[in-house]
C-alpha cells in the first residue's frame, strides 16, 4: 500500500548489494514496498497448467477499449482478506510506521485487505507479501461471489511478492501475464483492484516512468502511472491494452493523488519457479556496494573504462572480500557480459543461484583482470538468509477453541437484554467473542449480535449453540440469523466454514 517516497527517491545515486528492506501496507493499513530489476535474460512462463485468455489486439491512444480488458479480467482478480489474531512480536521486516498505523499494541489482532490475480486455473493466486505478511487466515472472494482459504505457497519479502493456492480451486479464470520489458511511457493501462474496501473498481491511466527507484536502490525498477490506485489495490494486476498483466500495483505517493507504482511482471515471473517449488528466492550475493561509471568520474578518477560498475566498499567476510575485490576497482563485464551499469551487475548476479562461480572483468588501477568469484546468498531482511512459510511459521490456523464459526456465545440474561436493550420475541444467545481469524470475522459477525437460528435451527442457549455447530460439515456454507442491536433489526449472514478442523 503506500508509503512517503518523495524523500526515498534521492537515495537512488547510491546502489548496494547489501540494502533489502521491503515494506508496504494494505487497506485498511499503511507503507510499502520494494522489488529487484529483472536479469537480463528471457521470460520464463510461469505455472499455467491450463490454457490462459488469448490476449486482446494490440490498440493504443483513444481506441484501446477498456471495458473489454475489464470484461475479460475482472473474473481472474480478487479480494485478498487477512485476519491476524496477533503475535507477541511484529515481523522484523514491518516498518516502525506499520506499527503506527495498526496502534501501540503489538500483540493486537490486525485484519487488512488488498487485491490479487490468478495466474493458474489449478488455483494459484498472486498478491503483495505485504497484504498477508503475519495472516492467521488468508480468505480469497471472487467476483462472482465464490470465496475460499487459502494457503502460502511462497513469499519473497525483497520484492513484496507472494504466491497463494486455493486447495480447492478448479478450473479457475486466469489472468493473462504479458512481459513489462516492451512497456512504454505514454502507454495505456488500467488497475483492476478493491481501493478502500470497493471492489473490483477500475482506473485508466498511461504508464509515466519505467524502473522508477524509491526504497532499495539496489533492486527497484517500479512501473509508475497516473492510473488511480488507493489503499486496497495493493497486490492487483496492472494491465495493458492487449488484456496483459504487466505489473502488481504496490504503493502509492502521499505526495500527490495520481502517482502509483507497480512491480514489473518480469521480475514476478522470475521467480516463481523458486516460488512454487522451495516457498522462497534465493539470490546470488558479492558484498560490495556499487555505482555507475560517469565521464566525470572516468576524468577524476582516471578509470581504464568509460562504462562499468565502481566498487565503492566491500563489506567483511564477503565473497567480495574473499576475490580480493577492492574500492576503484572498475567491473566491466560479467561471464562475457558486458557491465555498462551497476544495475547490469545487479541483475545478474541476482538472477544467479548461491554457489555460482562467476568471472568479473576488472579494471584495477587502468590494467584488466579476471577475477573469478563464488557468489553466496543474499541476506534477508532481517540478515540472515531469506525465508520462506515453513520458517516463518506460517501454518493452517485451527478454530476450534471458538468453534467452527470462530465465535463464542453466552446465554441471554435479563441484565443483558436490558443494557443491549433487546426487544422482546428475540431469543437466542449473545455473540461474546469473534475469533479475528475464524470464519465469522469474514462473515461480519460481531460482539453483542444475537445469534437466533442456525440454518432454519433454534438456538436457545449456548448448549444448543455448541451442539448444532458440531453437527455442521466442515467446508459448507451455513446461514445464521442473527438480531443486530446496531441496525435494530434481524439479518441473515452466510458463514464459510473451514474445509478441515
Amino acid at each position: 500500500m503506500t508509503r512517503q517516497t518523495g524523500a526515498m527517491v534521492g537515495l537512488a545515486a547510491t546502489v548496494s548489494f547489501l540494502m533489502g528492506l521491503v515494506a508496504a501496507g494494505s487497506w485498511p493499513a499503511a507503507p510499502t514496498t520494494a522489488l529487484p530489476a529483472k536479469p537480463d535474460r528471457d521470460v520464463a512462463r510461469p505455472l499455467m497448467l491450463g490454457a490462459a485468455p488469448r490476449p486482446l489486439p494490440a490498440t493504443s491512444g483513444a481506441g484501446v477499449d477498456f471495458a473489454a480488458v475489464a470484461a475479460r479480467l475482472n473474473g481472474a482478480v480478487v479480494n485478498v482478506d487477512a485476519a491476524s489474531r496477533g503475535t507477541e512480536e511484529r515481523s522484523r521486516s514491518a516498518p516502525q510506521r506499520w506499527s503506527r498505523d495498526l496502534g501501540d499494541d503489538p500483540s493486537a489482532p490486525r485484519e487488512g485487505s488488498g487485491s490479487g490475480f490468478i495466474i493458474d486455473p489449478a488455483g494459484y493466486v498472486l498478491t503483495n507479501f505485504h497484504v498477508i505478511e503475519d495472516a492467521d487466515r488468508i480468505t480469497l472472494t471472487l467476483s462472482d461471489g465464490r470465496a475460499f482459504r487459502a494457503e502460502v505457497v511462497g513469499i519473497d519479502p525483497a520484492i513484496d511478492v507472494a504466491l497463494l493456492r486455493i486447495p480447492d480451486g478448479d478450473r479457475l479464470p486466469v489472468a493473462t501475464l504479458g512481459d513489462s520489458d516492451t512497456l512504454q511511457v505514454g502507454e495505456w493501462v488500467c488497475a483492476i483492484g478493491n481501493p478502500l474496501g470497493y471492489v473490483h473498481s477500475v482506473t485508466v491511466g498511461v504508464v509515466s516512468f519505467l524502473g522508477r527507484k524509491l526504497f532499495d536502490p539496489s533492486l527497484d525498477a517500479f512501473i509508475q502511472t497516473d492510473a488511480a490506485i488507493s489503499f486496497g489495490n495493493s497486490g492487483g494486476p496492472l494491465i495493458n491494452a492487449r488484456g496483459e498483466v504487466v505489473g502488481m500495483t504496490t504503493a502509492i505517493s502521499s505526495q500527490a493523488s495520481n502517482i502509483g507504482f507497480a512491480i514489473p511482471i518480469t521480475q514476478v515471473v522470475d521467480v516463481l519457479p523458486q516460488l512454487r517449488e522451495h516457498g522462497r528466492v534465493s539470490r546470488g550475493y558479492i558484498g560490495v556496494t556499487l555505482t555507475s561509471v560517469t565521464p566525470p568520474l572516468r576524468r577524476a578518477l582516471r578509470l581504464g573504462s568509460d562504462r562499468g560498475a565502481l566498487v565503492q566498499d566491500v563489506t567483511v567476510a564477503t565473497p567480495g572480500e574473499r576475490a580480493g575485490l577492492r574500492p576503484y576497482d572498475v567491473i566491466a563485464g560479467v561471464d562475457d557480459h558486458p557491465v555498462r551499469t551497476d544495475e547490469d551487475l545487479i541483475r545478474y548476479v541476482s538472477s544467479r543461484m548461491p554457489g555460482t562461480i562467476v568471472q568479473l572483468d576488472v579494471y584495477r588501477d587502468g590494467e584488466p583482470r579476471q577475477v573469478p568469484i563464488k557468489l553466496t546468498e543474499r541476506p534477508g531482511l532481517d540478515g540472515g538468509r531469506p525465508r520462506g512459510p515453513r520458517d516463518r511459521g506460517v501454518r493452517p490456523v485451527s478454530s476450534r477453541e471458538y468453534g467452527p464459526l470462530g465465535v463464542t456465545v453466552r446465554d441471554l440474561d435479563p441484565a443483558m437484554i436490558q443494557r443491549n436493550r433487546i426487544p422482546d420475541g428475540v431469543q437466542g444467545v449473545m455473540v461474546s467473542y469473534v475469533d479475528p481469524a475464524g470464519a465469522g470475522r469474514l462473515a461480519r459477525l460481531r460482539t453483542g449480535q444475537v445469534i437466533m437460528e442456525i440454518n432454519r435451527r433454534r438456538v436457545t442457549s449456548a448448549a444448543d449453540f455448541r451442539a448444532v455447530t458440531a453437527a455442521l460439515d466442515p467446508g459448507t456454507a451455513v446461514a445464521a440469523l442473527i438480531y443486530d442491536p446496531a441496525v435494530d433489526g434481524r439479518l441473515i449472514v452466510t458463514v464459510h466454514l473451514d474445509g478441515a478442523r
